[in-house]
């Protein structure tokens, strides 16, 4: 590696100062999120139907409004005002289900992805007392009992109960839990990173018991990583010597963990296990119990995830019935976790069986009462259903046009009406009696608008309309964003956007730097302000000042277009995405005022990976090419994620053999890696294994890894680092 840390070292020694014009974007302003919108925060809507509660901007209050005009209308915590422990500011907070406590989230500290330890305390909105939730450390994912008296939550991998009727007593459910063996109540990391929760426990609804998932990880394989003493923030521990983090990461094709269901009876304190008839290593997504405190759904997936099955388990008795199977061609799309929501007596789900992402209505015994949506549109999230009215709430994009989604309702029987107004992307907040909704709208050219709209969409007070922001990037050279469509050499058409320089010469030959993620149901390509790597394509804008043309495609196998265009790489990760790729560079070769000798590509996560599949792809189109943290070997990757999209190594040993590493004497273009030595998702080892097929293969390339950085390499000035090291390498190769 001695060849690397040279090239590396010269690299570094020859980073330019961070560019910016008089007019322009900065770069150090961009990372440190000087252009960032504002944002609406810790938003709980209230029992009443009519007030919801928030996060002040300062993290000091909790306040409440009116839904209908945006009034304030109480304070529920201030810091300033609450007894017994003095706080300065609070990270976020739950409402017990009858609004009269709430836990404060304070001292969080990240684990992974979602999950997080923190220090909570009991806050009694009445008379104004803070207590600690426990005086025996922090805690993970606590919730309430449905009548508000009881509070479980995690910690060291056991699950611990307090009775706030009984001075706040504490107790402990569970007591296998270990380190690396044995998880009660929380995910493990995988089934975390890729089902997307950081709780597996619930309350039935009389109070009675509590089920949570039981992980046991003793047979998964062990990975680890050093920790150096680095610094922002520095571990003075390894000053010395290095250390390293150890932690299960089951890698595709080997042991997942093994799952059960327990519950508990929290009168004869007894611990059941529920009969569940699947197979060792079928996957839980997701427990809840119903409103009925003897039944708990289970849902359950195969190791293939494409067949969802649901068991209705007594707690007492531990017999289990399947209610429902729901199996699909190639794989369940995870967002139908998300979307889960038990409505009185019976519950919603999506699916995509027919080809799109649809809702369908079932009762507690399993029988589908009825298809709610049309077949025009594809479902993102799921708000809620009004059996008063009959109208079910979601948002969804039209399955021609998957660059904007909607607010819409519809009454299950054929009549759906769209309820938002501006074209762009919509996200909604709705009331608890789904009167009213917030409203978060934006798109490409305006950053996030927070409205207040009752259920027919008719916009009732703006909250926040970010015109600050709006008025300091006026003063800015922001040049034309536009999106396009072509077609490729294949017959595919597909989407982009691009965006020129303020000062647009069409007589003028432009570099072009392409960006894109291509993974499975992903979409970059939106009408959205979160569209570009910093939202509003503002890195994107920065780079149009530099004198690049930036341009985005979503390839094949990115959402909002379909079951079937989405999972056409299935088994085949990297192969149409490369593909699709290098077509937009040949279609952008055609414009006359696209210098096609000078086009790069760069991605970050999937992203890295199909930037370097790109780059070896065959044809030459690429002149150089930033990967960051890229997966390089799918079987490097996690079992959840990669078997869902390429089943097994074992089972598709082709598909897992086409790859960047196998793929590396085949790369053109100039290289930039960089990853963080501590990513605890696509580890190091890819780029490292990576950098020595590339040096085997003879082909030169630049590397910069980052000190003890996660996936999001951050920290201290690690991020602006990042970016100018980005920027520069583009411009000393494409310019």
């Amino acid at each position: 590696m001695k060849k690397i840390s040279t090239l590396f070292i010269g690299w570094v020694m020859a980073l330019f100062p961070i560019h910016s014009l008089a007019d322009g974007l900065s770069l150090q302003e961009l990372c440190n999120g000087e252009y960032a919108p504002k944002y609406i925060n810790g938003v709980n809507a209230l029992n009443d139907g009519e007030t919801y509660s928030r996060l002040s901007d300062d993290h000091r209050q909790i306040i409440t409004y009116s839904f209908k005009d945006g009034r304030q209308k109480d304070v529920l915590f201030d810091v300033a005002t609450a007894r017994n422990v003095k706080l300065e500011s609070i990270d976020g907070y739950i409402m017990s289900p009858d609004e009269r406590k709430i836990l404060i989230q304070t001292e969080t500290r990240p684990i992974y992805r979602r999950s997080f330890t923190a220090v909570y305390y009991l806050y009694d909105i009445a008379n104004r007392t803070l207590a600690p939730l426990s005086d025996n450390g922090p805690q993970q994912s606590p919730k309430f009992s449905p009548d508000g008296n009881l509070v479980a939550f995690v910690r060291d991998n056991n699950l611990f109960l307090v009775k706030l009727l009984f001075n706040n007593s504490e107790s402990q459910v569970t007591k296998d839990g270990k380190p690396n063996a044995v998880i009660n109540g929380i995910p493990d990391w995988v089934n975390e990173e890729e089902f997307g929760s950081n709780r597996s426990f619930d309350f039935n609804a009389d109070n009675t018991m509590i089920a949570w998932i039981r992980y046991d990880e003793s047979q998964v394989s062990t990975f680890s990583f050093p920790w150096y003493k680095g610094s922002h923030p520095a571990k003075e521990e390894y000053a010395e010597y290095p250390g390293r983090y150890e932690y299960k990461y089951p890698m595709a094709g080997t042991a997942n963990s093994t799952v059960s269901v327990q519950t508990f009876d929290i009168k004869a304190r007894v611990i059941r296990t529920m009969k569940l008839p699947i197979t060792a290593d079928s996957y839980i997504p997701r427990i809840q119990f119903t409103n009925d405190p003897s039944k708990l759904a289970v849902f359950t997936l195969n190791r293939h995830q494409d067949c969802l099955e649901v068991y209705m388990a007594n707690p007492r008795s531990t017999e289990c019935k399947k209610i429902l199977r729901d199996e699909v061609d190639k794989y369940i799309n995870e967002n139908v976790f998300h979307n889960l929501s038990f409505c009185a007596d019976r519950f919603v789900l999506t699916s995509e069986r027919d080809g799109y992402n649809h809702l369908y209505l079932y009762d507690l015994n399993g029988t589908l009462v009825k298809k709610v949506t049309d077949d025009g549109l594809i479902v993102r999230n799921f708000y809620g259903y009004d059996a008063a009215e009959g109208y079910f709430y979601f948002s969804a994009n039209r399955a021609d046009d998957p660059l904007h989604k909607a607010i819409y309702k519809s009454n299950g029987k054929g009549k759906t009406e769209k309820i938002s107004t501006q074209e762009g992307d919509h996200n909604a907040i709705f009331s608890k009696n789904l009167k009213y909704y917030m409203d978060i709208y934006s798109n490409i050219r305006t950053p996030y608008r927070f409205s207040l709209c009752n259920r027919n969409g008719k916009t009732l007070k703006v909250l926040e309309d970010n015109s600050e922001l709006i008025s300091k990037l006026s003063e800015k050279s922001i040049g034309e964003r536009e999106f396009f469509q072509f077609t490729t050499g294949e017959g595919i058409q597909l989407n982009g956007y691009m965006v020129k320089p303020m000062a647009f010469n069409p007589g003028k030959k432009y570099p072009v730097i392409m960006f894109q993620y291509s993974g499975p149901g992903s979409q970059q390509v939106t009408d959205s302000w979160a569209t570009g790597n910093m939202g509003g394509t503002l890195y994107e804008q920065y780079l149009a000042q530099q004198g690049f043309i930036c341009v985005c495609v979503d390839g094949r196998g990115t959402g909002g277009r379909g079951a079937d265009f989405e999972k056409c790489t299935y088994l085949n990760l990297g192969l149409l995405e490369a593909k699709d790729q290098v077509e937009t560079a040949l279609y952008l070769s055609t414009l006359p005022y696209v210098d096609s000798q000078h086009i790069g590509i760069w991605g970050w996560s999937y992203g890295g990976f199909n930037t370097l599949m790109s780059m070896s792809e065959g044809r030459a189109v690429f002149a150089a090419g930033v990967a960051v943290a890229p997966p390089t070997c799918w079987r490097y990757y996690d079992t959840v994620y990669t078997e869902r999209f390429m089943r097994t190594p074992k089972e598709n040993a082709a598909g897992y053999d086409r790859s960047p590493i196998s793929q590396a004497e085949h790369l053109s273009g100039k290289l930039l890696i960089c990853h963080g030595t501590a990513d605890d998702n696509v580890h190091f080892r890819n780029s490292m294994e990576y950098a020595e097929a590339l040096v085997q293969a003879g082909k030169p390339f630049m590397m910069l890894p980052y000190n003890n950085r996660n996936h999001n390499i951050t920290g201290g000035n690690t991020r602006t680092h990042l970016f100018t090291s980005i920027t520069d390498f583009f411009r000393e190769n494409l310019q």
